[in-house]
């Protein structure tokens, strides 16, 4: 039996390890040859190795599946042009990028230094937007040059920490929310092409979750499977990444722990009008009474918090 992505070519980044390295594997299962990005760094950002990327692509390949490794940094324009470039030189096409990479600098806002800030959201935001500006380019070339909806996916790594929030992440939450973001409007821009543009909000222990609470596996009963490992992710990407899901674009999905669920974006909620404009000193009832009748925010695990607003 074929796979739901034979024939296509996907990129992945932050491929060498943990998630991504799952989103590799499982598309080259399902047919796709890859492209395994890793600079191979720690899960701060410090150093580079050249070995987990490599260790992936010859995973693949003993697998009977079609890889070649790139350690590029993403969050360097010119190094994202080159990993597309890659993608295309030895396989023929791009149809698929999965922007994975990503670091963690945990800090207090208030003990927070710039270069704390800088790099997380430099990996982050920088390191989805260069390789999505490419894969646009090369997919609006190749939409005029057929005439053709090209059927190309971007799937974006956003987290719950972006989306709901978490304490001690102000640097991580703000890229993964601008991520999320990023996500609905390149799903707009790159629709005329027949690009959809979704991401994924992954629940899972790893390396770099490690510590996070959301993301403990703990409490499994014994002889059950791990469902909070990175693997059980994996599928719905790959499904995400196949001609399967041609109508579903612009979503954000939390996926792990046995469930996929869609996060539904900001959206208007109760509203005061005033014909004439407002006076300060009459919103202090008129703003509490609005919190009021407004959903409460929710917890990490999205779910609204006991005790309301």
């Amino acid at each position: 039996m074929t796979g739901i992505c034979e024939g296509r070519v996907a990129v992945v980044t932050g491929a060498g390890r943990g998630i991504g390295r799952e989103y590799a594997l499982e598309l080259a299962r399902q047919g796709a040859s890859v492209v395994v990005n890793d600079l191979g760094g720690g899960p701060e950002g410090s150093g580079s190795d050249t070995g987990p990327a490599q260790a992936v692509v010859e995973e693949i390949i003993t697998a009977g599946g079609k890889a070649v490794a790139n350690t590029d940094d993403v969050a360097d324009w010119a190094g994202a042009e080159r990993l597309i470039q890659q993608a295309v030189s030895k396989f023929g096409r791009l149809d698929i990028l999965v922007n994975n990479a990503g670091i963690l600098r945990d800090r207090a806002l208030v003990s927070m230094t710039p270069e704390e800030w800088d790099a997380v959201i430099r990996v982050h935001l920088r390191g989805t937007a260069g390789p999505s500006h490419y894969a646009a380019a090369y997919w609006r070339a190749q939409a005029k040059a057929t005439g053709e909806p090209t059927g190309a996916r971007i799937i974006n790594t956003t987290s719950a920490s972006g989306i709901y929030g978490n304490f001690g992440q102000t640097n991580y939450g703000a890229a993964k929310a601008g991520i999320a973001s990023f996500t609905i409007i390149a799903s707009i821009e790159l629709a005329a092409y027949g690009v959809t543009v979704n991401a994924v909000a992954p629940i899972a222990a790893t390396r770099l979750t490690a510590g996070l609470g959301a993301s403990k596996p703990g409490g499994k009963p014994d002889g059950m499977p791990n469902m909070f490992g990175p693997e059980h992710i994996a599928p719905v990407v790959a499904w995400l990444a196949s001609p399967e899901s041609a109508e579903v674009t612009g979503r954000v999905f939390d996926v792990g722990g046995g469930h996929i669920g869609v996060a539904e974006a900001w959206r208007l909620g109760p509203i005061a009008h005033a014909d004439n404009g407002w006076n300060a000193a009459d919103l202090g009832s008129i703003i509490p009474d609005l919190v009021g009748k407004a959903a409460p925010n929710v917890t990490m695990r999205g779910v609204p918090a006991q005790g309301g607003n």
